[in-house]
């Protein structure tokens, strides 16, 4: 930096020579962050769509906060924090959490700053004097950006109930927001997503917008599946199954139940298959993925993956503490533990042969891999003392990734799976519970449960209990717990009853209160001219 000022200082002094050195190169421009974009090409469009998928990645990806990932999973009814890093804190110490809450901010901006950049995007295709972009091409952009702004205000709604409802860029700041009803945003977010879903290409469209080979973008099936959740959270279950059936009857994807991928030559099982790097993407042999985010490694792909997602470390093992153990392929990298899964997943939750509890899905043993201690090397691991709750822990093989360039695991360029088949038919085992359809329910379960060579259920095992249990089985590290537990008004029974024994860093304080987060006391502060309600209790 030094030789810039220098070489800078170096040409006005020598300007003086032919004149008074004008400083009029320092005046600013001002651009305000509010200034209206107008869009008026496809690339413009393009550009603008790519940045909501670039935008959607940092929730995911919050390297700056190793616990926002455990944020979503601690305090609820599957795991215990075992090394928090603090961001989380509030989220099982649930006294601590209040109006100021890092969380809670973040997931209100990030949500925001979605909604805005659809809202152009939005107003700029629907402008009537845009020319020279045919209507269908129009409609699709329009479809996009609008599953997006769905997306966030899905988010707000199940995070914060009642939000400010926003559907115009901002052009100045705005200091005058109030709440609007839950029901005026859930209308919004089914408006969006029908339209989604509606005019959304097929999940076989791999083309974008200027022709080019594209590797993931929103598909419709991705608006039935968001619109299914929505109308399980609206207590619309008939109509969430008709969504989950658009998406089962349409022919275009399947349960893994066979082996495949790069490592099927190898020991392992369909259901983990899927989680393999190399294996998780539709082009890559994964029939049941609905929608996955494309991570890419920066160092080979420019623009790569966004931020650094943190979910390898904080699910697995910190098991590279442990003298005679290094990081490995074969044990899923380095982690380092910040939650451990708690003893009711563990020994309660399974049934023998469940396929989704192997030792391919969950690591539960350990050999001494270290050829430095030739004493231990190739000795299995004994699984005894402290050294359990974050060292040589059993964990989820799911985020497992392995780079030999980075032994250290600083970065994870794996694949995120955020919708697939699975979860469809739980969301429609959910809806036909909840219209008291109770052996159509049985049937949707048994679905995957004949896929994990798991025991066959009958009507009358089906609660909602059971249900969420079957989440877990299914879903456990892939879903957001703390969502679903929020959206089912379940969080407080299941995780009193299910996750009361951790021996360090218990649940505490948790009570109805926190089925909903906290308004950002920032954004009340900042609402200088109009009141924007906290949520009841904080």
């Amino acid at each position: 930096m030094k030789k810039y000022i220098k070489y800078a200082l170096y040409m006005c002094l020598s300007l003086q020579v032919f004149a008074a050195c004008d400083d009029s190169f320092l005046d600013e421009e001002v651009l305000s962050d509010y200034a209206p974009s107008t869009l008026t090409d496809l690339p413009g469009f393009e550009a603008s769509l790519i940045g909501l998928y670039n935008h959607y990645s940092t929730f995911h990806s919050v390297s700056w906060a190793q616990g926002w990932v455990s944020v979503w999973q601690v305090g609820t009814d599957i795991v215990w924090p075992t090394q928090p890093q603090g961001m989380e804190a509030p989220y099982f110490e649930y006294g601590r959490l209040n109006s100021t809450d890092g969380a809670a901010d973040h997931t209100w901006n990030w949500s925001y700053t979605m909604i805005n950049n659809a809202n152009i995007i939005v107003k700029n295709i629907e402008d009537p004097a845009l020319t020279g972009i045919s209507d269908e091409v129009k409609t699709r952009i329009n479809a996009e950006a609008r599953f997006f702004r769905g997306v966030a205000y899905n988010t707000l709604a199940t995070a914060f109930g009642g939000v400010p409802l926003i559907t115009e860029p901002l052009t100045a700041p705005k200091t005058d927001f109030v709440r609007a009803p839950l029901e005026q945003v859930n209308a919004q977010i089914l408006e969006d997503l029908l339209f989604a879903a509606e005019n959304l290409p097929d999940v076989d469209i791999l083309t974008d917008l200027l022709g080019d080979k594209m590797q993931s973008r929103a598909n419709k099936y991705m608006a039935n599946q968001l619109l299914a959740e929505v109308y399980l959270r609206i207590g619309e279950p008939a109509k969430a199954e008709a969504q989950t059936d658009v998406i089962i009857n349409s022919g275009k994807f399947s349960l893994i139940t066979e082996r495949y991928g790069v490592k099927a030559n190898q020991p392992g099982d369909p259901f983990s298959d899927m989680f393999i790097y190399g294996n998780q993407r539709r082009n890559q042999g994964n029939t049941e993925a609905i929608w996955v985010m494309e991570a890419e490694n920066p160092r080979n792909v420019p623009g790569g993956m966004t931020d650094n997602p943190q979910h390898r470390r904080n699910w697995q093992a910190s098991y590279h503490n442990r003298k005679g153990l290094i990081p490995a392929d074969s044990l899923g990298g380095r982690g380092i533990a910040r939650m451990r899964l708690n003893n009711w997943v563990l020994y309660d939750l399974y049934d023998e042969g469940d396929m989704r509890n192997s030792r391919y899905s969950i690591r539960r043993e350990f050999w001494y891999n270290d050829p430095a201690h030739p004493d231990l090397y190739g000795q299995k691991v004994p699984y005894e003392g402290p050294d359990t709750l974050f060292i040589i822990n059993p964990y989820i093989t799911k985020w497992g990734h392995f780079d030999p360039q980075d032994v250290f695991g600083y970065g994870m360029w794996k694949d995120h799976i955020l919708m697939r088949l699975g979860e469809t038919y739980l969301l429609r085992a959910e809806a036909e519970f909840k219209q008291g359809k109770l052996e159509e329910a049985a049937e949707t379960i048994n679905v995957l449960r004949e896929r994990a060579h798991a025991p066959l259920v009958e009507a009358g095992d089906i609660t909602l209990d059971f249900i969420l249990d079957e989440r877990v089985r299914e879903l456990l590290a892939e879903e957001n717990r703390r969502f679903t537990l929020m959206r089912t008004g379940t969080l407080v029974e299941r995780a009193t009853r299910l996750n009361d024994d951790a021996p360090i860093n218990p649940i505490t304080g948790l009570t109805q209160t926190h089925l909903l987060m906290p308004i950002p006391q920032n954004e009340i502060d900042l609402n200088k001219d109009a009141v924007l309600e906290q949520n009841p209790g904080y």
